[in-house]
């Protein structure tokens, strides 16, 4: 196929640049704990700097994948599917939704909201970035505000997303996993003196778990 044509279908979503997947436990937000095939989806360009993933950001280095083959496998594992990045709303996520819901799957997202929503997802966990802030009807859809924090500074920017979010979102404040040691008393503080907010952490990692 040649690479134009290739590009076509990627544009359409029925072909998506797949960095792996894998089945693990969620380690983060409202359903940690739970099994779930992962998807990692190449492409973003919100950059953030404590990335733990950057090789994700360059979508040309991962494979065009045939949907139909990504959504045949996950579904030998589990019935929680987790889309992620990279951005995974840089591409077009119906088409790939739509298969999953096909064969009865929960659909979970994790996204910047840097890109419009697309999609039918059962849940979707918004975690904004200063770099590049959510678009669109994505604060009225989110089930779960993240906002990863690296310094008090991202406490202030936390409060300004929430503030724009539906009544129903759950509201979490997580340690960036490198200053953990040092931002985690200061979230844990800030948490009880406003109980809107809860702490997650990447348990995951915790766990050993990949």
């Amino acid at each position: 196929m040649e690479k134009k044509d290739t590009m076509a279908l990627v544009d359409k979503g029925l072909l998506l640049p797949l960095m792996e997947e894998f089945y693990t436990i969620q380690g983060e937000g409202f359903h940690k704990g739970t099994a779930a095939y992962f998807i990692r989806v190449g492409g973003c360009d919100v950059g953030c700097h404590w990335c733990d993933v950057k090789e994700s950001w360059n979508a040309e280095t991962h494979p065009p994948t045939n949907i139909e083959l990504i959504v045949e496998n996950a579904a030998k594992y589990s019935d929680t599917i987790v889309v992620t990045g990279g951005e995974p709303l840089t591409w077009d996520m119906g088409p790939l939704t739509d298969r999953l819901k096909s064969k009865n799957l929960k659909t979970h997202i994790e996204t910047s909201g840097a890109y419009p929503l697309t999609g039918d997802w059962d849940w979707i966990c918004l975690s904004p970035k200063k770099n590049k802030l959510p678009v669109g009807r994505i604060y009225d859809e989110a089930h779960e505000l993240k906002v990863i924090v690296y310094n008090k500074h991202d406490l202030i920017f936390a409060e300004e997303q929430a503030a724009l979010t539906n009544n129903n979102c759950i509201l979490y404040l997580q340690p960036e996993w490198s200053v953990r040691d040092k931002v985690t008393p200061m979230i844990v503080d800030y948490v009880m003196k406003n109980p809107k907010w809860k702490v997650s952490l990447q348990t995951h990692k915790y766990l050993n778990i990949p």
